[in-house]
């Protein structure tokens, strides 16, 4: 049989106003036509970052007259070169009353083009926190004519005097939080596609720990029981992998006991153990309990633990804290923590209070070499040689 025959002949050819009909939409009810769609998305690439710069002994400031500055030093965002500059006197005549303070950009090439910034500047108070109150972000093109852009009237001196939330020990901090727009462009956005959600391992590790369903371990701290999973445990720590199923693993032990820890530091590493993060209790960094965590990640090998506490622990320097926290870092090979302290205690005005805490009085009889390195980088910043 003909297979044409099955379906009957073909039908006529469309005439041009039928054709017309099919591609105009009001020749169709409502919802019955759909016109092709597509769509396009403008992305702007920028780089963000934040420069704080101290100003020590303010009160000698005052008195140098309008338009004369201190600077900061030079620090890279979006691939220019940028400083922030203080003006205790005013930038201007006229301004005797304020204080002024300005972000200055540094061309590369005397040939590029301006530079889209946005930015602000303002003075944290004594506590190293914003103050409630803060300058507006201010939008400017930098560029050879016209390298500067910032606050004439950046705060009243009468607001800078003894007492105020912003001085401490007669050092003031000015923070610069800069974003450098790099360029823009438009891609044409792909439609239909698949919404893919990020990943949630994290979490159900998490709840893995937290259910203790399939755990194969216990672990007894200061007479509190902890549940886990050999298996993880091995995968996320050297030590742990050698207890548990090394040479001289505790074949019949479910049981381990774990001395010279709080349960609360027990419980943080296994936390990060699981999910790769820190708890909520320790992401702050200014509190004793980071340290502690820094102790078990050191203990455990859990490296990027113990970098992680690194890191929270240097951004939370102060007087109160650096000397335990610089012995700390000495204990346990902390390189870049210990670095930090010692820049921190080395600042103008600085070792002298340090000197006077509790702390300070066990770094020196815990650690007594390390106060020829201070005193080392004390004597470098004062004679303003380059120091390493």
């Amino acid at each position: 049989m003909d297979a044409r025959s099955v379906t009957g002949p073909p039908p006529p050819p469309l005439s041009a106003g039928a054709l017309a009909d099919r591609r105009d939409p009001s020749a169709f009810p409502d919802g019955c036509f759909r016109l092709p769609k597509t769509s396009s998305t403008s992305l702007t690439k920028s780089f963000t970052a934040v420069h704080d710069f101290r100003v020590t002994d303010y009160s000698l400031l005052e008195g140098m007259g309008f338009g004369r500055y201190v600077s900061s030093s030079t620090f890279s965002v979006g691939g220019s070169d940028w400083a922030v500059r203080f003006y205790p006197d005013g930038a201007t005549a006229g301004l005797l009353g304020d204080v002024s303070a300005f972000l200055y950009y540094y061309s590369r090439d005397r040939d590029a083009p301006g530079v889209r910034a946005r930015f602000t500047l303002n003075l944290l108070e004594r506590d190293g926190k914003m103050p409630p109150a803060s300058n507006p972000y201010m939008k400017h093109t930098f560029s050879l004519a016209s390298d500067n852009w910032g606050f004439t009237k950046f705060m009243e001196k009468s607001r800078l005097q003894q007492g105020s939330p912003y001085l401490d020990r007669d050092c003031l901090t000015i923070r610069c939080v800069l974003t450098v727009v790099i360029d823009s462009r438009t891609v044409d956005n792909e439609m239909n596609s698949v919404v893919v959600p990020p990943s949630n391992l994290y979490q159900d590790f998490g709840e893995m720990l937290s259910d203790g369903e399939g755990a194969d371990v216990t672990f007894t701290v200061d007479g509190q029981l902890f549940h886990a999973h050999r298996c993880v445990l091995a995968f996320r720590s050297p030590v742990f992998r050698a207890a548990l199923f090394g040479p001289m693993k505790e074949k019949a032990e479910n049981l381990i006991k774990i001395d010279d820890m709080e349960p609360a530091i027990f419980e943080a590493l296994l936390h990060f153990i699981y999910t790769d993060r820190l708890p909520d209790s320790c992401s702050d960094g200014r509190n004793v309990a980071m340290q502690h965590l820094l102790v078990a990640a050191d203990r455990y090998g859990a490296e990027r633990l113990r970098l992680l506490c690194e890191s929270k622990l240097s951004e939370a320097i102060d007087v109160e804290t650096v000397a335990t926290t610089l012995a700390l870092a000495e204990q346990h090979n902390c390189s870049q923590l210990r670095r930090a302290c010692i820049e921190f205690m080395a600042s103008p005005n600085m070792l002298g209070p340090i000197m006077e805490t509790d702390g300070f009085n066990h770094l020196i009889a815990s650690c007594p070499l390390v106060m020829k390195e201070i005193l080392d980088k004390v004597s470098c910043i004062w004679s303003g040689k380059q120091c390493r």
